[in-house]
C-alpha cells in the first residue's frame, strides 16, 4: 500500500479503491498561445500529485489534502454550483470539485465519492499544480465509475473545470501535458485539432541539463491580468478577420501588425505569431538533435514574453539574466506568469556555478533564494496503487 494509500485509510476508516497520480509540467516553448488555438511543447515533470480514491453509494463527496490542516471537506455533488465554490482554507477543494463537475456537466453518470491528495508539485510556481490535481482526479473517477473516456477527453474536462467552475480562463495545453505526455519526450501540442507528437528530448544525452528555477513569487492566474490578455487576443483576431491569432502566418505578421492601431494589440499579436514559429522551430531543432542551439530562442521567447505580452516580473528577469551570464545557452520564464519560474538550459557541468550565480543574484536584490532543481521529461497520468 502506497503512503497516500495508507493515509487515505487512516483518514477514512477503510482502504481506497486505488490510487492515481499526475504530473505537473514545464512548457519548454509555445506561451500563452494555446488559448489562441496555437502551439505548445510542454513535458511531464516528475513531480506529481496523487489521489487515493473510493466510490460511494450515494451523491456526497469527501475531500482532503495531506497539505491542509483545515480538515475534511464534505460537499453535495446535487449542490456544486460555479457561483459558489469552496472559498478560504477550503479553496483548494474547487479544483477537485470542479472536476465532479464537469463530469456531471457532460451527462457522465457517477455518484459521490471519498478522495485524499497528496502532492510534491510546488503550488504557485508555475508549474500547473491545478492541472495535476484536476487531471489526477479526471482519472481516478474514470477509473470507479468505467467511464469510457480518452486522454484527451479527459483533459478537456479539466480544462472545462477549471474554465468554467474554478473561473480560470486557461487554454487546454496543462491538462493535456499531464494527461498525456511520455517520458523522454517533449509533447509537441496543437491546441485546435488536439493533435499530439511526441519529440525526444533527452538533455542528459547531449551533455545538457535543463535546469527550473522557482522565484518562489507566487502567480494568480484568476486575478483578471489572464483573462485580459485572453481578451486582448480575440479582439485583435476578431479585427484582423481570423478565427484566431494562429492563423496569421508568420511571414505576413508585418502586415497583419500594420492593420492594428491599438499598440497593446500589436504587442500581443506579435508574441503569439513569433511564440508559434518558435515552437515550430525549436522542435525541428529537437528532431535534428541539435539542443543547445534551441538555446537563443528560448531567451528571445522571454523577452517577447516581458516586453510584448507583459507577464513577467522581477524576479523572473533577474533569474533568466542571472543565467545567461553564468554560461546558460538560453532561458526563459515558463508558465503562465506574473511570478512562477524559469528554465535555464546548461552544460551539465556547470549545474553547481549556475545554480550559485543565480542563488547570489537573488541575495544582492534582496529576494527570498530561488529554489532550483534539474527537471527530465517524464512520464503522464497513471494508476499507481
Amino acid at each position: 500500500m502506497t503512503g497516500t494509500a495508507q493515509e487515505f485509510r487512516e483518514l477514512y476508516g477503510y482502504p481506497p479503491e486505488g490510487v492515481w497520480a499526475a504530473p505537473g509540467r514545464v512548457n519548454l516553448i509555445g506561451e500563452h498561445t494555446d488559448y489562441n488555438d496555437g502551439f505548445a511543447l510542454p513535458f511531464a515533470l516528475p513531480q506529481r500529485t496523487e489521489v487515493a480514491a473510493a466510490p460511494r453509494a450515494d451523491r456526497t463527496l469527501r475531500l482532503h489534502s495531506a497539505h491542509i490542516p483545515a480538515g475534511v471537506v464534505t460537499l453535495d455533488l446535487a449542490a456544486l454550483d460555479p457561483e459558489r465554490p469552496p472559498q478560504g482554507a477550503d479553496s483548494w477543494a474547487a479544483y477537485p470539485a470542479a472536476v465532479f463537475w464537469a463530469l456531471l456537466e457532460a451527462d457522465l453518470p457517477i455518484r459521490g465519492a471519498d478522495l485524499h491528495v497528496r502532492s510534491d508539485v510546488p503550488t504557485g510556481a508555475g508549474l500547473s499544480s491545478s492541472a495535476a490535481l484536476e487531471v489526477a482526479t479526471a482519472l481516478a473517477l474514470a477509473d470507479l465509475y468505467g467511464l469510457p473516456l480518452t486522454r484527451p477527453e479527459l483533459a478537456a474536462l479539466a480544462r472545462r473545470a477549471e474554465n468554467a467552475y474554478v473561473g480560470v480562463p486557461c487554454g487546454v495545453m496543462d491538462q493535456m501535458a499531464s494527461a498525456c505526455a511520455t517520458e523522454g519526450h517533449a509533447l509537441h501540442l496543437d491546441t485546435r485539432s488536439l493533435e499530439q507528437r511526441h519529440i525526444p528530448f533527452d538533455c542528459a544525452a547531449a551533455g545538457l541539463r535543463l535546469l527550473v528555477i522557482d522565484t518562489r513569487v507566487k502567480h494568480a492566474l484568476a486575478d483578471g491580468a489572464y483573462a485580459q490578455r485572453l481578451a486582448s487576443c480575440h479582439q485583435a483576431a476578431a479585427a484582423l478577420g481570423v478565427p484566431a491569432l494562429r492563423d496569421l502566418p508568420y511571414e505576413g505578421l508585418d502586415r497583419a501588425l500594420a492593420r492594428l492601431g491599438d499598440p497593446e494589440a500589436r504587442r500581443r499579436v506579435r508574441h503569439v505569431v513569433t511564440e508559434n514559429e518558435r515552437v515550430l522551430r525549436i522542435e525541428g531543432l529537437l528532431r535534428a538533435g541539435r539542443l543547445r542551439e534551441t538555446g537563443p530562442l528560448l531567451t528571445e521567447g522571454h523577452v517577447s514574453l516581458r516586453d510584448d505580452y507583459e507577464v513577467s516580473c522581477p524576479e523572473l528577469d533577474l533569474a533568466v539574466a542571472a543565467a545567461g551570464a553564468a554560461g546558460a545557452y538560453g532561458a526563459r520564464m515558463t508558465g503562465g506568469g506574473f511570478g512562477g519560474s524559469a528554465l535555464a538550459l546548461i552544460d551539465a557541468a556547470a549545474e553547481p556555478a549556475v545554480t550559485r550565480a543565480v542563488t547570489d543574484a537573488f541575495r544582492r536584490a534582496g529576494h527570498a533564494p530561488p529554489r532550483i532543481a534539474p527537471a527530465a521529461p517524464s512520464a503522464g497520468a497513471a494508476r499507481v496503487g
